[in-house]
């Protein structure tokens, strides 16, 4: 058996969470808006067409913050062709994932189905194909309260009331090659600079992320980030990550580490941000937006649903695009990505998890047919709920597995927070071990322990192993269940965590 201590102190925090970092994305891809959110005559749709077993399953899941309309889409984007009536809207081929697009769902259905979702908009704009103009009219007509051609066609499109979407995106990976519209860092940092000062001069209030690099892997980390900002920095809040992970050629055990490389990303780009400021004298500091984060089966894998197939087989609307199933393994991955960025959270204001429903997606659903939850779910809901207070600063002695791409690398990974308004103390773990369960032992400085409110884990279910996914026809195979044998007295806690799991415990806590 495997051994972890870990030790926190209520003095040593991180910084307060951001709610933000619980964010989820929605794309014009695949079956996300279609047949995903939306689809008018399914049984359980409203009158607006959003699918409520979807919608319910959303609240459960606690998404935060949305990123809409892409993603790789957006780089070709009309924004006015989702405004007015959907009759008259036009039908458009997109080149990003090779479908035709109805603009059935646009802006004002989004914002209607956000306000149901109770979820705050992130609005990507087209600096694909498009540039300062548009960026600053899609402002007007989402923000201006009244008075002006734009603010009166929103008005006449049915709301009178501004949007008051105050979360932008400056484009999308527009360091990639892939990218409609690919650009330099130069060519980029410029357009950026320059859209983000015409969007202001329309609501100086906005909150505006510039495109960072969408893999740390990209021949141009690290020097996009530092030419990109230079031109930038005076004009936006943030700039933007994006990472997939997935197991290559059968080695689990570097997939299971997978957060170091998020932490490496993260830290990378706060030092190059921080070198930016330094150079140019600023005073404010760049914060961090991971807008795009999950596990994604993007090599290996040659099926109908990845997107060179779907090209191959003609321009279709809302084909299946990369509805990977996740399994336990990826469950416990996405945990610790989401430990990793807790952790970050005094930089890492925003995250997003793409996609929301069927693409790379915790939800899963079928036209006509009912919506579950993949394991990804688990671990994204209780962290959302949970998370609350100050990010704890942890100090963590685990042992050790060697793998592959990160060498030695901790068999416990951790996080946690503290809520004084509730005195409640949240810790999130995961055993990244195949075979070994792992005690746990946590040191609680400062805090004294009244009881245990909750403890659950997500593990191999019985008669499974940890490639078991939840299907249509076993939608609850795996999820959380009961953690036994959780103690908690005084200043310590002590837990074993079974074999490749994720688990939360939630204490009642008095300061000691």
């Amino acid at each position: 058996m495997s051994r972890a201590r870990i030790t926190l102190d209520r003095d040593f925090t991180i910084g307060e969470v951001p709610r933000r970092l619980f964010g989820s994305f929605v794309e014009h891809m695949g079956r996300c808006v279609y047949t995903g959110i939306y689809e008018p005559g399914h049984p359980e749709a409203d009158e607006n067409g959003f699918r409520q077993d979807v919608m319910k399953l959303v609240k459960e899941l606690g998404a935060t913050v949305i990123r809409y309309p892409g993603g790789n889409f957006v780089s070709g984007y009309n924004w006015e062709d989702g405004i007015g009536p959907v009759e008259n809207r036009p039908r458009r081929l997109d080149g990003a994932w090779h479908t035709v697009e109805t603009n059935a769902f646009g802006l004002h259905e989004f914002v209607d189905w956000s306000k149901q979702a109770g979820t705050e908009i992130m609005e990507a704009i087209n600096l694909g194909t498009r540039g300062v103009d548009a960026a600053r009219e899609i402002v007007e007509y989402a923000n201006h309260p009244g008075g002006t051609y734009l603010s009166d066609l929103r008005a006449k499109n049915g709301h009178k009331d501004p949007f008051n979407i105050k979360l932008w995106c400056l484009g999308n990976e527009l360091d990639g090659p892939w990218q409609i519209g690919h650009k330099t860092a130069d060519e980029y940092g410029r357009l950026a600079q320059e859209a983000a000062k015409a969007m202001r001069f329309v609501d100086p209030s906005l909150e505006l992320v510039a495109c960072g690099s969408s893999s740390s892997s990209m021949p141009t980390f690290g020097a996009w980030e530092q030419t990109v900002l230079t031109h930038t920095y005076d004009e936006v809040d943030y700039v933007s990550l994006h990472a997939y992970y997935q197991e290559h050629d059968g080695d689990v055990g570097s997939f299971l580490a997978s957060a170091v490389d998020t932490d490496y990303f993260i830290e990378s780009v706060i030092a190059t941000a921080d070198a930016v400021r330094a150079k140019g004298k600023h005073k404010k500091h760049i914060n961090l937006s991971f807008d795009e984060w999950n596990v994604w089966y993007q090599r290996g894998l040659d099926t109908e649903d990845q997107p060179h197939n779907v090209a191959k087989a003609g321009w279709r609307e809302h084909p299946r695009v990369i509805e990977d199933k996740y399994n336990v393994t990826d469950a416990v991955v996405v945990g610790t990505l989401l430990n990793s960025l807790l952790r970050h959270g005094d930089r890492v204001k925003i995250a997003n998890q793409a996609q929301l429903v069927n693409v790379i997606a915790p939800i899963l659903s079928e036209e006509n047919g009912p919506a579950w939850k993949q394991t990804i779910f688990h671990p994204f809901a209780r962290m959302a709920e949970l998370a609350k207070g100050q990010i704890l600063r942890l100090s963590v002695d685990s042992d050790k597995y060697s793998n592959n791409r990160f060498g030695d690398t901790d068999l416990v990974d951790v996080s946690a927070t503290w809520n004084e308004e509730t005195g409640r103390v949240a810790l999130f773990f995961a055993n990244r071990g195949l075979e070994e369960a792992a005690d746990v032992e946590v040191a609680l400085r400062g805090f004294d322990a009244r009881q245990v409110l909750r403890a659950e884990v997500l593990e191999i279910p019985e008669g499974g192993d940890r490639l078991t996914i939840n299907s249509q026809d076993q939608p609850g195979r795996v999820g959380l269940t009961a953690l036994e044998g959780v103690k908690a007295t005084g200043s310590e806690l002590r837990l074993t965590l079974p074999a490749l799991s994720w688990a939360v415990v939630e204490l009642d806590v008095v300061k000691g």
